[in-house]
């Protein structure tokens, strides 16, 4: 799994011009990506990781702060540049695959008690954020 997670003063993910999902304080943007080797523990591994972070102010965590996450999914942190013009998608997760992981992702950051807003998979969604720093950093398991 990969993600990037952002730290932002609010986020919020539209579709169709519905907001789906939505954080209106200090938290957590998470844009996670499925490899095609994933697996349910792969998906625990990152939950922890993620809520247990410490990129908040003061070096605090979501887990030490209740600080909520927004978790988009995103396939396309999966592609891969180096040749050509146009990115290869042969590391990312077919649907059927990631998305259950990303669902395992969240059910697991719940599970410690993380307060968690998701985007809606396989939509094509608008995400807005308001970066706090910016502060972000990529997190590849």
């Amino acid at each position: 799994m990969r993600a990037v997670a952002a730290r932002v003063s609010r986020a919020k993910v539209v579709v169709d011009g519905e907001t789906v999902g939505e954080i209106t304080e200090a938290g957590l943007l998470v844009l996670l990506g499925v490899h095609v080797a994933d697996t349910e523990d792969t998906a625990a591994t990152m939950a922890r990781k993620l809520h247990e972070l410490r990129v908040l102010r003061d070096e605090q965590s979501c887990a030490t702060t209740g600080a909520p996450l927004l978790v988009v999914s995103q396939f396309t942190l999966y592609g891969d540049t180096r040749k050509g013009r146009r990115p290869s998608w042969t590391a990312a997760a077919r649907p059927e695959h990631a998305e259950p992981l990303v669902a395992a992702t969240i059910t697991a950051l719940r599970a410690r008690g993380a307060r968690v807003a998701t985007g809606r998979f396989g939509a094509t969604m608008a995400v807005e954020s308001v970066n706090d720093g910016p502060f972000t950093v990529l997190i590849d398991l």
